[in-house]
């Protein structure tokens, strides 16, 4: 390689990352630009699949799927070609590089082929795909994906969701699980399938635990915070019941139950004061993201927000870094890539120095060298109800910022959505709650039609 080669690689931005992240910043209401926004500043935001396999083999209470997405084949073949399409349109509008999420269904019920064959689509896009999954897989899924028909790695790194509550039926050994607590064994034996991966194959994992919160399990929520955080998640992430999907599934009041509800269970199970304001991602209406990390039994947040250099640090960290690109380098470009910012910004070495001292002040060193630092971070998406979403974009799709007070304020937080899907028929980019409370319906239909699931009279 030579120096110029060397050099232009560990630049520290990336032009076109860089012009992705200013047109996302555009894209923001104002209410969503603050200075502890994300998105626009550091991410392009999350994104989606819809329509690559919609299918699921349990039952949930409430599903944000409509009534035709069960009758639908899984269709390895179309499930790769609409993940390439897909991915292919982000990479044009979203820029180089993006998380991304291969969603639908229920993603094991891909051949395990098919399955890799979607995460290459996405990963040859610049995308950093996870998995979403229910977790009741066969126990060689893993490794049949994982590995090639030649035994050989042909994925480094894999990443999964696993959603795991008491909402759910059909699970096998536990088809419907009393409460939380009783479906710990299960959440304990998702992630040690991965240590396993590891273990024997090398694959390098992270693993995230999502669950649906409503008014019958919310009081058990404190108790999933505190027993799968210490099972080796790299995230909890929790989704408040909205009045969205199959209307036949909707059992509960769910706005009986409010997101402050909610939030204070994970922090009473997570036994720390969670500032969901310090860190933005997107609107705050919708979103609510605190990093942290585990030393011993103890879960700690990055920063106090009530700590005026913890802020200043957060807003040096977005100002001086934002801009660089941390996904898919290498360890050493990297590294690069920071030491090149620093020597431009010299100022981020006391910062930075005097954030590790608040932090190890916090914690204590003798707990650190004893345990150890375990990353974990704590996260709730509040998606909206079908009703509030259908006018609210309506006005969107005619240019129109409505009058009604409610109905504008849907209208900001679909403008400042974290999490998109992309359809390429028409080179749009939509919301994950329009595609959801929207656009599934006709489109289950259509894909009823396109793979429909042969039925055998007996």
């Amino acid at each position: 390689m030579s120096l110029r080669t060397w050099w232009r690689r560990t630049r520290p931005t990336d032009p076109e990352f860089v012009a992705a992240l200013a047109r996302r910043w555009a894209e923001l209401p104002a209410v969503a630009r603050t200075r502890a926004q994300v998105i626009g500043r550091h991410a392009v935001g999350c994104e989606g699949t819809h329509g690559v396999f919609p299918r699921c083999n349990l039952s949930c209470a409430p599903c944000y799927h409509s009534r035709d997405a069960n009758r639908v084949r899984v269709d390895g073949e179309h499930t790769v070609r609409e993940v390439d399409a897909q991915m292919s349109l982000l990479r044009q509008r979203r820029g180089p590089v993006a998380h991304a999420q291969l969603i639908g269904g229920e993603v094991t019920l891909l051949d395990p082929d098919d399955h890799a064959a979607a995460l290459l689509a996405m990963r040859a896009h610049g995308r950093e795909p996870m998995s979403m999954t229910h977790g009741d897989m066969d126990d060689d899924y893993l490794e049949r994906l994982a590995l090639g028909p030649d035994g050989r790695r042909r994925l480094h790194r894999i990443s999964f969701a696993g959603h795991f509550d008491s909402l759910m039926t059909g699970r096998r050994g536990i088809p419907r699980p009393p409460d939380e607590a009783s479906l710990n064994p299960y959440r304990r034996a998702f992630v040690a399938r991965f240590e396993r991966l590891r273990r024997e194959h090398r694959v390098r994992y992270f693993v995230a635990h999502t669950m649906t919160v409503s008014p019958a399990n919310v009081a058990e929520v404190a108790g999933v915070t505190r027993d799968a955080g210490r099972m080796g998640f790299g995230m909890l992430a929790f989704q408040p019941a909205a009045f969205v999907g199959d209307h036949r599934r909707w059992h509960e009041p769910y706005r009986a139950m409010t997101d402050d509800d909610v939030w204070a269970e994970i922090a009473r199970g997570i036994g720390a004061r969670l500032d969901h304001t310090f860190v933005q991602h997107g609107d705050l209406r919708c979103n609510r993201v605190v990093y942290g990390f585990w030393v011993g039994a103890r879960w700690h947040p990055i920063a106090d927000g009530d700590d005026p250099r913890d802020v200043a640090a957060r807003d040096a960290f977005l100002d001086w870094f934002g801009p660089v690109n941390f996904i898919g380098s290498s360890a050493p470009v990297l590294l690069v890539k920071i030491a090149r910012v620093v020597a431009r910004h010299p100022r981020a070495v006391p910062i930075a120095l005097g954030w590790v001292r608040r932090r190890l002040r916090a914690v204590g060193l003798r707990a650190v060298l004893r345990h150890g630092v375990r990353p974990m971070s704590v996260v709730m998406h509040s998606f909206m109800d079908a009703a509030d979403v259908a006018p609210a974009w309506a006005a969107t799709q005619r240019g129109e910022v409505a009058d009604d007070e409610a109905v504008r304020a849907t209208q900001e937080r679909l403008a400042a959505c974290h999490y998109t899907m992309a359809h390429p028929s028409t080179g749009e980019l939509v919301p994950a709650c329009v595609q959801h409370a929207v656009l599934d319906p006709a489109e289950n239909v259509e894909l009823r039609r396109l793979l429909p699931i042969a039925e055998v009279r007996r």
